[in-house]
């Protein structure tokens, strides 16, 4: 089960890498080389989507992706029609940090039978988008604004009523193309209200800025354009993750959150 390793690892203190694919924005070497990595234990999961995906070798990619590696490759959908029954897992995005209630429930009544019909582990996630100083795809696409970054209270008490309404996950996104990270002053915040799972992704382009998100609470980081920028720099990151992991396992740092 993906969630009870989630669990698992954030226990041990053990913090985890996620590799995002864009179906627009891959080809075969791409996902060749991904797989490789993976075999090579650099990478725990894949999370799949992005915000159109129109490219018609969907499929074809996600099951070639699927025959070369065993790490669970988990959907990410920008919406309900991407959708896919040959991933492992399914990310179940409400859009708690905007006011759309399309994406906080509208297509998840739409789809909702067919999800349940599906082989897909699904994860209640709480998706919330903080300001990364530019403008992104998501908050195009989903006609919403996204939190302030000088503001990590709003992003605490978000990601608090989302874990009080039962959503399993908490998922930081600075969008793709953010021009910052999201700070460890707002991930702190966060961890400190919510004893959930708690990812991070946009904006993180280098190793410091990767091990600090880690070290403010993160528990998975996810890294998606700064590859495509940088194909050679997954196993540093790698070593950064692991490197972060081991300091968390000697000082007793795994986060415990406050509880419910």
């Amino acid at each position: 089960m993906i969630y009870q390793g989630l669990e698992e690892a954030r226990a041990r203190g053990r913090k985890q890498l996620a590799v995002l694919i864009d179906p627009d924005c891959t080809n075969r070497d791409a996902i060749q080389a991904m797989a490789n990595h993976a075999q090579n234990d650099l990478i725990d999961y894949f999370f799949w989507g992005g915000s159109l995906v129109q490219q018609p070798q969907v499929d074809y990619y996600l099951s070639l992706l699927k025959a070369l590696t065993d790490k669970p490759v988990i959907l990410f959908p920008g919406s309900q029609y991407q959708l896919n029954d040959k991933a492992d897992g399914l990310l179940l995005l409400s859009l708690i940090s905007g006011r759309n209630p399309e994406l906080l429930i509208g297509q998840h009544v739409q789809c909702a039978a067919r999800i349940k019909r599906s082989s897909l582990e699904v994860m209640p996630t709480g998706y919330m988008l903080i300001d990364g100083g530019a403008p992104t795809s998501v908050s195009y696409m989903s006609q919403t604004k996204p939190i302030p970054a000088d503001k990590p209270a709003i992003a605490a008490a978000t990601a608090l009523a989302g874990s009080l309404l039962g959503l399993k996950l908490i998922y930081l996104d600075a969008g793709s193309g953010a021009a910052r990270a999201i700070s460890p002053a707002t991930i702190e915040a966060v961890r400190a209200e919510v004893d959930l799972p708690i990812f991070v992704g946009g904006g993180i382009r280098d190793l410091a800025t990767a091990a600090a998100t880690l070290e403010a609470g993160a528990d998975l980081i996810v890294v998606g354009n700064g590859l495509e920028d940088k194909p050679d720099w997954l196993p540093e990151l790698a070593h950064t993750v692991k490197s972060v992991s081991k300091q968390s396992r000697v000082v007793g740092t795994a986060p415990s959150g406050r509880g419910l």
